[in-house]
């Protein structure tokens, strides 16, 4: 795997203000926004900060969301396909990480899966 974060994903308590903290406070341009999902361009489009509200964010992960696991963040890696969605799955687990959510196709058209690295208690 790469050593490469496409997406950090932040879950937030209120959408609203945590867009207008990165947008008019720290003048961050808004690169995409669908729905309960905003995101912002980071590095001239190397990464991607996105803010997901807290609650839908865990519900994707499979995890609940007042778990002691659950801290409202992720850091994405995207491939270019299915196959290479599992590939890297299979290959954290290889190396110790937990499968939190298998991947699957998702309601936003993607097809993604959750792991945790050895030491994370996601999910708990």
């Amino acid at each position: 795997m790469n050593p490469h974060v496409s997406v950090i994903t932040l879950g937030v308590r209120d959408l609203n203000r945590a867009k207008l903290f990165y947008n008019e406070g720290l003048g961050w341009p808004v690169q995409q926004e669908q729905g309960e999902w905003v995101c912002f361009s980071l590095g001239n489009g190397s990464s991607a900060l996105a803010l997901y509200p807290w609650d839908a964010f865990a519900d994707d992960a499979g995890v609940a969301a007042g778990g002691t696991g659950f801290r409202g963040v992720c850091f994405a890696y995207n491939v270019r396909s299915e196959d290479r969605v599992d590939a890297v799955l299979a290959e954290a687990e290889r190396a110790g990480g937990a499968i939190v959510q298998p991947a699957r196709r998702t309601p936003w058209g993607g097809y993604s899966g959750y792991f945790a690295d050895p030491t994370a208690t996601c999910g708990t």
